[in-house]
């Protein structure tokens, strides 16, 4: 029986919990500090178990840090500090320099694998965990010569159970990489929510008005932004970057539009079009 420790039950902690306890010979024990989160997990089946984060880690051969990540920075090394020399730490964080840096000359760095799987949705809460989320899906491990192979090899295959594909990088290129194809389109959706609601202050209208292309473009805008605030902030340096990219091409389309240059606005829009050769 492998005793797998899952700390955070919101929609990502909460829908790998669920995929797990279906597993024959898996224990899963939850751990969170929101009391009602505590009773939504145990009432929606998605842990056997809730248990102080000592005893977590007391029984733990793995234990998955599903919590923002501002705090997965802050307790990863406390975490690391009280394990055992077979305890196996990892986390879903969708940053991943400040926190791999925060742990880089910890004693037991090497028990720690540096995990994002890429899956998600709009929704947040034990009550958003969904079974099979992760299948199909792209898993990331950074700074892989960090950890003991046993370790990866132990999170390759537990991400494997759950149906995702486990991918390598360095924690720079994440934190780049996800700048451009994660950070910037939730930055995208909460500002045009915000301006369509600043412009059309009669809700009812927006609804009444809004088409399924609307629906999909703004559907990140009712992301947690206690999950996002710090994602943003953490990556502050890519993120940055990758908006002023952004607010370029915005300038470029507004003076197209505004001086009339067809050609220009739709030139721009042929352009954009080969992101078809990446997304079919």
């Amino acid at each position: 029986m492998m005793t797998i420790s899952v700390i955070g039950l919101g929609l990502i902690g909460g829908s790998i919990a669920k995929d797990l306890k279906t597993q024959i010979n898996v224990e899963v024990l939850g751990v969170d500090l929101n009391e009602s989160h505590q009773k939504q997990a145990l009432e929606l089946g998605l842990i056997h178990k809730v248990v102080s984060l000592e005893e977590a880690i007391e029984k733990s051969a793995v234990i998955i840090l599903a919590i923002p990540v501002d705090k997965i920075e802050s307790l990863l090394p406390l975490v690391l500090d009280k394990i055992s020399g077979d305890t196996i730490v990892t986390d879903v964080g969708s940053t991943k320099v400040q926190i791999c840096r925060a742990v880089v000359n910890h004693k037991n760095r090497s028990r720690y694998v540096a995990a994002h799987p890429l899956a998600g949705t709009e929704f947040s809460g034990p009550q958003a965990a969904l079974s099979h989320l992760f299948v199909g899906k792209k898993n990331i491990i950074c700074n892989r010569e960090k950890s003991d192979d046993s370790a990866v090899e132990t999170v390759v295959k537990i991400f494997k159970s759950i149906g995702m594909q486990t991918y390598f990088l360095s924690s720079e290129e994440h934190d780049k990489h996800l700048a451009y194809v994660s950070h910037l389109s939730h930055v995208s959706s909460f500002m045009l929510g915000l301006t369509v609601l600043d412009i059309e202050k009669d809700e009812k209208q927006i609804f009444n008005l809004a088409s399924t292309g609307f629906a999909s473009t703004v559907r990140l805008a009712k992301s947690n932004p206690s999950t996002w605030s710090p994602i943003f902030l953490k990556n502050s340096d890519n993120l940055v970057k990758a908006l002023e990219n952004y607010i370029d091409y915005l300038h470029q389309f507004k003076e197209a539009i505004k001086s009339n240059d067809h050609e220009k606005a739709e030139l721009l829009m042929k352009e954009a079009n080969d992101i078809k050769r990446i997304l079919n």
